[in-house]
């Protein structure tokens, strides 16, 4: 039979690990997904950076640091970065370091950047928050789009903010193309 001290101990390190295992859901990374379905990603092979007309756009350290996660991961999965405006797919980003608005741009010219008639919605991204979108350059349309949380919660340490940016577009381009069905 255990002592009265014994089992505090034990109830003492079982709250213990419960709290940190609740700590580490709540500090876990989380990743949504959405796509076009039928589309036949296999035909893209280049894509090209585009900015969001009236995103927010965050310092040019932070810009370099998600183009290079997302080029990382784009080229480890045979796509070819380029400038050229005969890109197969646009990509482009939003963010929220604090609650910001997200500005979803439609056209009937296509894409905001390709010109014509359009309006805009917007709705609110969430702190830490990296919203990535494709879009296919010839139907001018939006093809897949991802959104990791708590990716971008800045701290002090910049190797911890880069290691948990990479880590987030990772987990967030793991299925990325989608397979065909």
């Amino acid at each position: 039979m255990l002592s009265k001290q014994n089992n505090s101990v034990i109830r003492i390190a079982a709250q213990v690990g419960l709290v940190l295992l609740v700590c580490g859901f709540v500090a876990a990374q989380d990743i949504k997904t959405n796509y076009v379905p039928g589309t036949d990603f296999s035909k893209y092979k280049t894509y090209k950076w585009v900015n969001i007309e009236g995103a927010e756009k965050p310092d040019n350290i932070l810009d370099q640091q998600i183009r290079q996660a997302v080029d990382t991961q784009m080229a480890s999965k045979s796509f070819t970065k380029t400038d050229d405006e005969k890109a197969d797919l646009y990509i482009a980003y939003q963010l929220s370091i604090t609650q910001e608005r997200e500005w979803n741009a439609y056209s009937t010219g296509g894409m905001r950047w390709g010109g014509g008639m359009g309006t805009a919605t917007s709705s609110t991204i969430q702190i830490g928050t990296l919203d990535l979108d494709v879009y296919d350059t010839g139907a001018q349309k939006l093809l897949w789009k991802g959104i990791a949380t708590k990716t971008l919660n800045p701290s002090k340490d910049p190797q911890k903010n880069q290691d948990r940016l990479n880590k987030g577009v990772a987990k967030l381009l793991k299925d990325f193309p989608p397979k065909a069905k």
